[in-house]
């Protein structure tokens, strides 16, 4: 191949690749005025900063603030909105009064109901809450001002559900399919949500039964930029992460989509996820979503969307997205295999493949495998040995994590390169045999565990086309190996860049893999070029220029701030207080509240208090001791009923708290009753620690706890009584935390915590 031929071809396949990361999403803002009739990023956005100026958690002041604007916005659209208040606990005992934000549009006829669906309260406790989930209210609120702005008249009811305490437990969600009667009336709910705050929109699927007729139907509504697979839907499916519509899914059987970004996972649920930090295009990408999707689904018919079979679907650019039945699965595979082994048994009779280098070719395909798959698994281990500071981004992407996705995708393609590079390029068919083989056992596999991912097989019928033609011709056309090799980069370069963002660079492993998975798709192209080597050490240069990258902005500052952490706790039990940290290191800022400052305590407070990833406490040291109130609890009933003790307990706070975590220790609890709301027989059966609960407080309420127990055992009630006001609290002098730091998310932060042990002999 000619050195012209070469930089042509890279450059094609280049462009491909580019085409397949930038066009099935909205690149750019239209910057001309919009109709009234359609959905304007800008009016979308200042939603957004209206709701995004202060931490809006459930308990905190702006929550209230935040809902009575939206009360507001649906009443300028000449809505009547509705409020639904209510205890609720959810699936993992995390209690909280919860109001949810309801408004209906009314339909012409009689049948299933649309749901629009997004949370308004923010993470506890600092997140301001711009993407997660500003973004998700801005979009209905344009979307339905865009919408009845063209005078539909729509078919179905459009309900509008703004729900509250979806961060502490989909609360929200809990109370109004369980307790409200509209719940029955919905056929469909499309929910927008974020988990960083850029990135495209990906579609994920919450269904019981099968996805076909949901499919079908998203098809027909045609949104222009649809991002989306049944790979990941069945990924998600397995995976312990819930959203709201999760509670509509597995309590009322009622399916739905969910349209999430998740790039820049750093910010979230933190003061990062701010209103200027929100990507502008992903926005416009919900958006891209919610019109077509409100103007179909409110005229189609919302109760025929059941169905017992499932679609294999995957996006790709200018087609949109395309779907087969699960039934085409096996023949398709079938049909592939057949071809494989007539292409094998033609090259054989015609002398062209020889066993000898068909081996050769098995063994570097084998071994460019396991070298990839290495790197991949153990570098993030070594990322975190050489920058431990990472370590305190619990969400596991670092601010520079795409320097590490691009560095490692380019070191495994120079492995790929020089390990394919001692081969003539007479022995190219030989050598296409194994990754063709390779191939075709991955798709097996999936096709009996993973069917979701059998959209694989797509660009295996390339590579069997261009297999055929380099065994027909000794010198192919470079540009028709390409044109075969487009659906293979189109379908699985986005998924070498979309796992490790989406599951963290832990994941690394995933890019490393498909990169080589990828490159055998296209050995059809390389095999050809003479300077495999050349290109093996360009791939080189630029994982070392990545690589100094990520070293450069491997650091903190006011752009990519460290999280941390500090919390003040006095133990009413021992009479002492201490100062813990969740840090792994701790920084300039909380390093003088800890004598050693570099050491992790020995004896800590031992207590995990509920968070997202299980945190424990990592450093302890002896604090000044403060007057706090520790917590007021009255006995009301302690009686034994046949074989159960029944004790009904009241907490009163005497100062003003966020919330009350309370532990039982090792006494079995058979039942739980907070505030009238029965915890459920499912949690108190599953759970494995001594927490029984967390009280998200709002306002001054007190906690009213009915517990059940073995009528011969005693029980230690701990109280963990925390409010988010260390910084703040007039009997402390904590320094004002620097701009190159912000609070740790998903832990306990900026509190004083109080402990007091009632025992109940």
């Amino acid at each position: 191949m000619k050195t012209f031929s070469t930089v042509t071809t890279i450059l094609l396949i280049l462009l491909a690749i580019y085409t397949a990361l930038t066009t099935t999403w909205p690149s750019h803002l239209p910057r001309r005025p919009l109709a009234e009739d359609s959905f304007s990023t800008e009016r979308a956005l200042k939603h957004v900063e209206a709701v995004s100026r202060q931490p809006h958690a459930v308990g905190f002041p702006a929550h209230r603030q935040v809902r009575e604007y939206l009360l507001s916005q649906l009443r300028e659209l000449g809505l009547e909105p509705v409020l639904q208040e209510g205890y609720t606990a959810g699936d993992w005992a995390n209690f909280s009064k919860a109001t949810n934000i309801m408004a209906r549009i009314k339909g012409s006829g009689n049948g299933k109901a649309l749901l629009l669906l997004s949370h308004y309260d923010s993470s506890p406790h600092s997140s301001l809450g711009a993407s997660d989930d500003g973004s998700g209210m801005a979009t209905i609120l344009e979307g339905v001002r865009a919408f009845l702005a063209s005078h539909p008249s729509p078919k179905n009811d459009i309900i509008i559900l703004f729900t509250d305490a979806e961060e502490l437990g989909l609360n929200g969600a809990d109370l109004f399919v369980n307790r409200h009667a509209w719940a029955a009336d919905v056929g469909l709910v499309l929910n927008f949500e974020a988990r960083g705050s850029g990135g495209p929109s990906y579609m994920l699927l919450e269904t019981n039964g099968g996805n076909r007729n949901l499919i079908k139907e998203f098809m027909a509504a045609d949104p222009h930029y649809p991002v989306g697979n049944s790979l990941v839907y069945s990924i998600y499916k397995m995976l312990p992460n819930d959203t709201d519509l999760t509670v509509f899914r597995e309590d009322a059987d009622i399916d739905g989509f969910n349209f999430a970004f998740i790039d820049d996972h750093f910010d979230y649920h933190t003061r990062l996820d701010n209103y200027s930090r929100l990507d502008r295009t992903s926005l416009e990408h919900q958006g891209s979503y919610l019109m077509p999707l409100l103007q179909h689904f409110s005229m189609a018919d919302l109760g025929q969307l059941k169905s017992d079979s499932d679609e294999v679907y995957f996006n790709v650019p200018f087609f949109r997205l395309l779907a087969y039945p699960y039934a085409w699965i096996w023949p398709m595979f079938a049909l592939a295999t057949a071809c494989f082994l007539a292409l094998i048994f033609f090259g054989l009779r015609k002398n062209i493949l020889q066993w000898k280098d068909m081996a050769k070719g098995l063994g570097s395909s084998l071994l460019v495998l396991l070298i990839n798959g290495s790197l991949g698994y153990f570098c993030w281990k070594g990322i975190l040995k050489v920058y431990p500071a990472y370590t305190e981004i619990l969400q596991g992407f670092p601010y520079n994590g795409h320097f590490y996705i691009a560095a490692f995708v380019f070191l495994s393609l120079a492995v790929c390169f020089w390990t394919y590079q001692p081969f003539r390029k007479e022995q190219l068919p030989n050598l296409l045999v194994a990754p063709l083989l390779l191939w075709l056992a991955l798709c097996g596999a999936l096709a009996a565990y993973l069917p979701g991912a059998s959209f694989f097989i797509i660009p295996v019928f390339g590579f069997l086309a261009a297999f055929l033609i380099v065994l027909y011709q000794k010198e192919p056309e470079p540009l028709v190996l390409v044109a075969l090799s487009v659906p293979a980069l189109w379908i699985l370069a986005p998924l070498v860049q979309m796992f490790p963002v989406g599951l963290g660079l832990k994941m690394l492993v995933t890019s490393t893999l498909l990169t080589t998975l990828l490159f055998f798709l296209l050995l059809p192209v390389f095999g050809k070029m003479r300077a495999r080597w050349q290109l093996g050490g360009l791939c080189f240069l630029i994982f070392l220029g990545f690589i100094t990258g990520a070293h450069l902005t491997s650091g903190f500052n006011t752009d990519r701030p460290r999280p941390t952490s500090l919390v003040y706790l006095m133990d009413e039990d021992s009479g002492e207080a201490r100062w813990l940290s969740y840090d792994s290191r701790l920084s300039a800022w909380n390093a003088s509240f800890f004598k050693d400052g570099e050491s992790p305590a020995s004896s800590g407070d031992k207590t995990s208090l509920s968070s997202k990833y299980g945190s424990a406490f990592t450093y302890s040291e002896a604090a000044p001791v403060k007057e706090i109130d520790p917590p007021l609890v009255t006995t009301n009933r302690d009686t034994v009923i046949d074989d159960t003790r029944v004790l009904s307990i009241e907490i009163h706070s005497q100062r003003k708290v966020n919330r009350l975590e309370i532990f039982t220790g090792n006494t079995p609890v058979t039942k739980a009753i907070v505030n009238g709301i029965p915890l459920s027989p499912e949690f108190l059966e599953a759970r494995k620690g001594p927490r029984l609960l967390t009280h998200y407080i709002s306002g001054e309420d007190a906690t009213s706890l009915e517990i059940s127990i073995p009528k011969d055992n005693s029980l230690d009630l701990t109280l963990y009584e925390a409010s988010n006001d260390l910084l703040k609290h007039p009997l402390f002098t904590v320094p004002e935390r620097p701009k190159d730091e912000i609070p740790k998310p998903f832990v306990l932060n900026d509190a004083i915590l109080v402990k007091k042990t009632v025992r109940f002999e």
